[in-house]
C-alpha cells in the first residue's frame, strides 16, 4: 500500500540541521504513527513521504518555508518585567501569551531587572533540517481512527471524545 491521504504510516525518523547536528530521533524509542493528509507532520516531510510504502528508506531535505516557517523578527518582542507578576522569569521559560493572532507560545531569551523578551518563533523556524526516515509499515486507517483524527492502538485510542 502506498502513502496516501488518510493512511496510517509507522516510521522511524532522525532528523538534523543542515551542519547534521541530531535534534531528534526516534530510533532508540517507539516508532511514529499517524494519519497522512492530517497536517500531523511538517508539510515538507508529509509531501516526500506521499507514495512511498512499507520498507522504503529515504533522506528528505526540507526547507525552512517548508518546515517550520521562516524566522519572523516579529514575533521577538520585549516586554515590562512586571507583567509577569512575581513569576521568577528565567531564560528558556515558556509562556502561553495572548496575541492578536489568538494564543501561541513564547520562549524567554532574554532577562534584565527591567525587562523580558520573548520570542514567538518556533525553536526551528529558519533552519532548513534533513530526515532520514525508514518506513515500516502503511495500513488504511479506521473509520474510528479517521473520525477522531489519531491513529488508535490495540484496544482503542484509550479515551474518551
Amino acid at each position: 500500500m502506498n502513502i496516501e491521504k488518510n493512511v496510517v504510516v509507522k516510521m522511524h525518523y532522525s532528523v538534523m540541521d543542515k551542519e547534521e547536528n541530531l535534534i531528534d530521533s526516534s530510533y532508540d524509542d517507539e516508532p511514529l504513527e499517524f494519519i497522512q493528509g492530517f497536517g500531523f507532520l511538517i508539510e515538507g516531510l508529509e509531501k516526500a513521504l506521499e507514495g512511498k510504502q512499507s520498507g522504503d528508506k529515504l533522506s528528505v531535505d526540507v526547507q525552512a518555508a517548508d518546515a517550520y516557517g521562516e524566522r519572523a523578527d516579529g514575533l521577538v518582542q520585549t516586554v515590562p518585567m512586571s507583567m509577569f507578576g512575581d513569576v521568577e522569569v528565567e531564560v528558556g521559560m515558556q509562556f502561553r501569551a495572548t496575541t492578536d493572532d489568538g494564543e501561541q507560545t513564547v520562549i524567554v531569551i532574554d532577562v534584565t531587572d527591567e525587562e523580558v523578551t520573548v520570542d514567538g518563533n518556533h525553536p526551528l523556524a529558519g533552519i532548513d533540517l534533513k530526515f532520514d526516515v525508514e518506513i515500516l509499515d502503511v495500513r488504511a486507517a479506521t473509520e474510528e481512527e479517521l473520525s477522531h483524527g489519531h491513529v488508535h492502538g490495540e484496544g482503542g485510542c484509550g479515551h474518551s471524545h
